[in-house]
């Protein structure tokens, strides 16, 4: 077991190493990476990021077959599609289980809170007795999904039943990330990023238990509470840098 600044050094190493442009290429950040027009990057990122699991190949391949359904612009489709556009769409395969129908359900979503919004920041900012984005991401649940119940639901998880939410947590990384590396855009300012969690999944969650950084045995939001704990004694400001060194190690397999 690595003593504290020792294992603090490894790990601002490996972040160091893997958030850099070349992180850009192989994953689903690349997707909103090919917009400038800040609600395209928030449409395109948010719909990669929610169907990331699985091969991160076929992740960026569905969510390519997602920008041409949108022409390409996705906040110009999403503020003028037609009816007969979404019934098209109904039908379609996606990504595994998000499917045609789901991805019609979120652009109207879209198309009802860009018309009352400017950008999606709002909908997360982060209230001042909060430590984390856990009451943020409820409040944008409820807001997106409304009251009524549909299949889509499913797709936007809620920290509040004890999910790790990792695909918002990813969303909310590269949205709030201001760090000059070319990685995360850092569009959103009102945002503090000493607020972001790593997102948890099996790679970042085994990868953290090797490392002594958590204890539990479960991928939940409690688990990614007590990370929290640990990766902000390493830096209180910038906690979610370590999801590059995480990764890093998970996807290279160095620890095994």
């Amino acid at each position: 077991m690595l003593k504290f600044e020792e294992l603090k050094s490894f790990l601002d190493e490996k972040a160091d190493r893997y958030n850099t442009p070349d992180f850009i290429e192989n994953d689903p950040i690349q997707i909103p990476h090919r917009f400038s027009l800040q609600q395209d990057i928030e449409i395109a990122g948010f719909l990669a990021a929610t169907i990331s699991w699985g091969n991160r190949k076929s992740i960026i391949s569905s969510a390519e077959k997602m920008l041409s359904i949108m022409g390409n612009s996705p906040y110009d489709f999403v503020m003028n599609y037609s009816q007969k556009d979404l019934e098209d769409i109904q039908d379609k395969s996606i990504h595994r289980t998000f499917n045609g129908q789901d991805f019609a359900y979120f652009i109207r979503q879209f198309n009802r809170i860009y018309k009352g919004n400017e950008s999606l920041e709002s909908l997360f900012e982060v209230r001042e007795s909060e430590t984390n984005f856990l009451h943020a991401i409820e409040r944008f649940r409820n807001n997106f999904l409304e009251t009524e119940k549909h299949r889509s639901h499913k797709h936007i998880s809620s920290p509040g039943k004890n999910s790790s939410a990792k695909r918002i947590i990813m969303f909310l990384r590269w949205m709030v990330r201001k760090d000059k590396r070319g990685v995360d855009f850092g569009i959103w300012e009102k945002i503090d990023h000493k607020y972001l969690s790593i997102p948890l999944d099996v790679h970042t969650g085994n990868i953290s238990r090797k490392l002594g950084l958590i204890s539990r045995t479960q991928n939940d939001w409690k688990t990614v509470e007590e990370l929290d704990i640990a990766i902000r004694k390493f830096d209180e400001n910038d906690p979610a840098k370590y999801d590059f060194a995480l990764f890093g190690l998970g996807v290279t397999k160095e620890l095994l």
